[in-house]
């Protein structure tokens, strides 16, 4: 699942670490999350949506070839 995290996090100027804080989570994760490597649980994609003040729907794109 791809994802804008990245590009949201830049926009608001926050750092890694910053949005780490913000969410809840390690910055590993957010490192994670931001490479593809992991995908957020329904919690976090939620948590993530009310930093950014957004739609979960804005921030990660599901490419439909994905097992659920």
């Amino acid at each position: 699942m791809k994802n804008k995290v990245r590009d949201k996090r830049v926009e608001q100027g926050w750092t890694q670490e910053q949005l780490s804080e913000i969410v809840g989570v390690s910055r590993q994760t957010i490192i994670s999350l931001e490479n593809g490597k992991y995908n957020a649980s329904l919690i976090l994609a939620h948590k993530l949506a009310q930093a950014f003040e957004c739609y979960i729907e804005d921030l990660f794109i599901f490419e439909g070839d994905e097992n659920i």
